[in-house]
């Protein structure tokens, strides 16, 4: 609710002049008068609360000759932004990013969810990234952004500090006082700006970077391999876990947090060697139902002669 603060929230966006902005979440529209007053091409607003959109309507109104201001009422999880960019902006991905700016002030209970989702459309080029690198400037609660952002050693590396750092270049902004916000939440923001690589660290599907990821940070205080292990069934858990660190040079002692991001690809490939000569793993999920065996014959879980 602070402008100074709002305006600096733009800001960190950078150039956004004759540019198409895409805000998500513009609730009564604080940061959208921001937007508009910075001069963009197009602005489009993506709303799920219907309370705020006869608001959202009356800025438009008040922009009509000068601005053109879309607004769209949806969640943004199920809404393909790319459907209202014009097509003339689009870049090649090795191209410089795109005059496409995404910026939100986002929902704490979605925040993490909705990353991980356009870090896979960031992955597969998809939705605003059809366009090219579109650039983001989102804000967080300070904690998920610290994540975010973290290097190697910080005490909050995790596994979303590997996920964004894979397919963007992260940069941690500034902080905001929860004070400034209505209804004051618990914590403080972060702003974050993301802007996606022209090649991401790790060259592998995004399903399988994220499960390798994972579930080496499922146990973050131990071992790393002991998170490592829960990628293969139990009877050659401690077998392929080994095999894996083993290729990719890792010491099985490491912690996650202590494991680089060109490491961690090390690791991600050291996986999908494995898998690919043993497909029947890949299938394997820790988190699903333990099912009762069917039998012995061509099931992976009772193969014990691996040989790499």
């Amino acid at each position: 609710m602070e402008p100074r603060l709002i305006d600096k929230i733009v800001r960190a966006a950078g150039h956004i002049q004759n540019n198409i902005v895409c805000e998500v979440g513009p609730g009564p529209g604080g940061i959208t008068r921001s937007i508009i007053q910075q001069a963009p091409r197009k602005v489009i607003l993506i709303e799920k609360d219907p309370r705020f959109i006869p608001t959202l309507e009356l800025i438009a109104d008040a922009c009509k000759g000068k601005v053109d201001v879309d607004i769209i009422t949806g969640d943004i999880l199920k809404t393909d932004v790319s459907h209202f960019i014009p097509a003339d902006v689009k870049m090649g991905w090795t191209d410089p990013p795109p005059p496409v700016n995404l910026i939100g002030n986002l929902p704490f209970s979605v925040s993490t969810i909705l990353m991980i989702c356009w870090l896979e459309m960031i992955s597969k080029q998809e939705g605003p990234w059809s366009l090219g690198r579109t650039r983001m400037t989102l804000t967080f609660q300070k904690e998920v952004a610290e994540r975010m952002a973290a290097p190697i050693l910080d005490k909050q590396r995790c596994r979303l500090s590997v996920m964004c750092q894979n397919w963007c270049n992260v940069k941690y902004k500034f902080d905001i006082p929860g004070t400034a916000f209505l209804p004051k939440p618990d914590v403080d923001v972060g702003v974050v700006t993301l802007t996606p690589l022209k090649q991401p660290i790790i060259k592998l599907p995004f399903k399988m970077v994220e499960k390798v990821i994972r579930q080496i940070f499922s146990m973050r205080q131990k071992y790393s391999i002991r998170g490592a292990e829960t990628l293969f069934p139990e009877n050659v858990r401690e077998e392929m876990a080994l095999k894996m660190y083993n290729i990719a040079d890792i010491d099985p002692v490491t912690r996650p947090f202590q494991i680089t991001n060109s490491e961690f690809g090390r690791l991600c490939e050291a996986y999908n060697l494995i898998v690919t000569k043993y497909p029947e793993l890949e299938k394997y999920d820790y988190r699903a139902p333990k099912q009762k065996p069917k039998g012995d014959e061509g099931n992976v879980e009772n193969q014990n002669n691996f040989v790499f």
